[in-house]
């Protein structure tokens, strides 16, 4: 799946990932390939994308995350 992490400011993270877990506002959770479709609130937390290469961790205050037909968009 694939997976865009954007700020007002930049692009922090752009490419293909095993599996993501977020801080949501109802608690944490995590998305893998053919997830069903969903929008949700992020709270503060980590953004944990785990890629072929290993672990990527983005720290976030808030955002908003959409998962459609394996493509996530997460906006902070």
């Amino acid at each position: 799946m694939y997976i865009e992490i954007i700020t007002p400011d930049t692009n922090l993270f752009a490419g293909e990932a095993i599996s993501v877990k977020f801080p949501g506002s109802g608690g944490k959770f995590e998305t893998l390939k053919n997830h069903t479709n969903i929008i949700s609130n992020l709270e503060k937390g980590k953004i944990i994308v785990k890629t072929s290469e290993g672990n990527k961790e983005f720290n976030v205050s808030s955002g908003i995350v959409e998962f459609l037909k394996n493509k996530i968009i997460v906006l902070v």
